[in-house]
């Protein structure tokens, strides 16, 4: 850059400059050269394999089969220092407590909770002991053990924060547990004892009316999912009397608003009118912005709180690694979760943690090849890098596994295209005018949004390890 550009540059910085200063724009305008190159594209992988389906509206409602939830039994806490205490109200998570109404009793209960911090290989709970207790995982690692048909011990299950267990404490008498629970990990829980709850159901009426009644399902039959069920007979002979049935739907179906990401580009008149041999600087200023904000979108459709894939998985759908790296078989069991599984999406270091583990096992991730781009497998499902899914400090992330598209009741993008002044499909570039500084302005606008049709459609591995073992 020459003295004079570099003037021009500081006393842009001074003024508080709203565009391109000419010093930059000449820059592209003598000899050879390339166009802008910025290091925050990546390949997108997400937005270019999810089916896209035009909303009209801006809304798009999910119509599902009546469904009967009995809580997802993921419980929020609150950590002050090394205390941790249960927010009452996400006590309604346990299906004994399911729409119980009573706050202040609801507070009682969070408050008889007791704190238990334990370390690795401490059994919490053994099989065959009488169940008398509801525990609250805040922290740590839990293993679920059963006995296999030749007496040896099976895994059944890993349970993670947030996670409860022994629930059945609370309206069952005599009962008595039937696995082993086994912390893995320093665990952080709160116990709350039947001896607690019968306590103050003695004493709040409505709470014992509550336990008494054991929160059950309404009465209506409902199949392996918790859909309402629908009546049938087969395999009868003669004049046998067929049932009658019709198919409930949800009386208040989900609905996705298209969600948006803008900006206001501005670029000087004068670099528009001199500086556009051999490349037009607002095609240039233009195809950056794009860049940046379909990164942006990529980013919102995994992490939004709304309706980004990490958060609405459905809490059924998430599981633990056993080890701690994403292991085969992990990987299996991610894939056995659902049908017609289309591709994984994983962070690059959990990507390489994975290949890892294979090399460990001697095995290999054949790649396939993917519009012309060759790209890691598991057993023929593509495994797309994603750079947006987060990597915890604790240098823990997720994978995603997920089937797509509106026929298979999948995970679908959303958007809406025929948009005013669009460029690309729900993407619009609008002309808004140029003020008394002659500087040119155009708002640049992105709708899009996505849903998971069918709970079964995502799921997730959670809390793997991406730093290497020793």
């Amino acid at each position: 850059m020459t003295v004079e550009a570099e003037r021009e540059a500081v006393r842009a910085q001074a003024s508080g400059q709203q565009s391109l200063a000419t010093a930059a724009a000449r820059n592209l305008a003598t000899i050879a050269k390339s166009v802008p190159q910025m290091q925050e594209t990546s390949s997108r992988w997400l937005l270019r394999m999810l089916p896209w389906v035009d909303v009209r509206g801006g809304t798009y409602r999910v119509n599902r089969r009546l469904s009967y939830a009995v809580g997802d039994g993921r419980v929020t806490f609150v950590q002050t220092g090394a205390r941790v205490s249960v927010v009452p109200g996400a006590l309604r998570e346990l299906p004994a407590l399911r729409e119980y109404g009573d706050e202040a009793v609801l507070g009682e209960l969070a408050a008889r909770c007791e704190q238990v911090d334990c370390p690795p290989g401490t059994v919490l709970a053994r099989a065959g002991d009488a169940k008398d207790r509801v525990f609250l995982l805040a922290h740590g690692r839990v293993d679920k053990i059963g006995t296999g048909p030749y007496g040896e011990e099976t895994g059944l299950d890993v349970l993670a924060d947030g996670a409860c267990f022994g629930d059945g404490s609370l309206t069952e008498t005599d009962s008595s547990w039937e696995s082993t629970f086994r912390a893995t990990t320093a665990c952080t829980l709160l116990v709350l004892s039947r001896e607690a709850v019968d306590n103050l159901a003695a004493r709040d009426e409505s709470l014992g009316r509550h336990l008494r009644a054991g929160a059950a399902l309404p009465g209506q039959r409902t199949n392996k999912y918790g859909e309402a069920a629908i009546d049938l007979s087969a395999g009868h002979v003669g004049e046998a009397q067929v049932p009658h049935t019709f198919v409930d739907y949800e009386p208040r179906p989900r609905e996705y608003g298209l969600s948006i990401a803008q900006t206001v580009l501005k670029v000087h008149s004068r670099v528009a009118d001199l500086y556009n041999d051999p490349m037009n600087q607002t095609e240039q200023q233009l195809r950056l912005t794009l860049e940046a904000l379909r990164e942006r979108q990529e980013y919102e459709l995994v992490n939004n709180k709304e309706f980004g894939l990490l958060s609405n998985c459905d809490y059924a759908q998430r599981l633990q690694p056993h080890e701690g790296p994403p292991t085969p078989d992990d990987m299996d069991e991610l894939l056995s979760r659902r049908r017609g599984n289309k591709f994984f999406l994983a962070h690059p270091r959990a990507i390489a943690a994975f290949g890892r583990e294979c090399n460990r096992r001697g095995l290999i991730m054949e790649p396939v090849d993917v519009d012309g781009h060759r790209v890691p497998s598991w057993r023929g499902v593509p495994i797309y890098p994603c750079g947006k899914i987060p990597v915890s400090q604790a240098r823990t992330t997720s994978i995603m596994c997920m089937r797509t598209g509106e026929d298979d009741q999948g995970v679908i993008g959303l958007r809406q295209s025929g948009i005013q002044d669009e460029i690309q499909p729900s993407l619009s570039v609008r002309f808004m005018g140029i003020d008394e500084q002659a500087i040119i302005s155009y708002l640049v606008s992105a709708y899009y949004g996505a849903a998971v049709l069918v709970p079964d459609a995502l799921g997730i591995l959670e809390n793997v390890e991406v730093g290497r073992r020793h």
